[in-house]
C-alpha cells in the first residue's frame, strides 16, 4: 500500500496580505474537488473510506486533526488496526495525500474550520467506492503525545 505524504506548499505574507500555495502539485489526477465546512469542534465525518479512489486535503480555514488507517478487509476491518494522526493548519500550506486503500476521520479543531478535498475520481466512481464504518470504530486510541 502506499504511504500517505504531505506535499509541502509556500506562504507569502506583506503588507498586502498572505498568499498560500501549491506550486510544485500538479493537478492531472484531479478530476473534482469540494469544500467541508466544519462549525464546531465536536462533528466527526467519519470513518469513511475507499479501496481506490486518492484524495488530497488542504485546510483553508483554522485547524483539523485527521484520522487515518490503513484497511486490512473492506467487508469485516480489525478493530485494533494502527490509526495515524495528522494535524493540518491553515498557518502552514500543505496538502495532505491519501492514496486509495485508507479510511479517514476528520475533525475541527476550531470552530468555522474549513477543508478543501480534491479527488481523482468523479462523484459516481467514488461512491461505487465507497466504505463507511462506525465513527466509534478505531477511536478508542489515543494520538501518541
Amino acid at each position: 500500500m502506499n504511504p500517505v505524504k504531505r506535499i509541502p506548499g509556500e506562504r507569502f505574507e506583506d503588507a498586502r496580505g498572505l498568499i498560500a500555495s501549491l506550486n510544485t502539485f500538479r493537478f492531472e489526477e484531479v478530476k473534482r474537488m469540494y469544500v467541508l465546512h466544519h462549525n464546531d469542534t465536536q462533528t466527526l465525518r467519519g470513518w469513511n473510506g475507499h479501496r481506490f479512489e486518492k484524495k488530497w486535503f488542504f485546510c483553508t480555514k483554522g485547524r483539523f486533526h485527521i484520522r487515518l488507517v490503513a484497511v486490512d478487509n473492506w467487508e469485516a476491518p480489525a478493530p485494533d488496526l494502527p490509526v495515524e494522526h495528522v494535524h493540518l493548519s491553515d498557518t502552514r500550506s500543505e496538502l495532505l495525500c491519501i492514496p486509495g486503500g485508507y479510511a479517514s476521520l476528520i475533525q475541527a479543531e476550531i470552530p468555522g474550520s474549513i477543508l478543501t478535498v480534491f479527488s481523482n475520481n468523479t462523484v459516481e466512481e467514488s461512491l461505487a467506492d465507497s466504505y463507511r464504518f462506525a465513527a466509534s470504530l478505531w477511536n478508542n486510541q489515543k494520538e501518541a503525545q
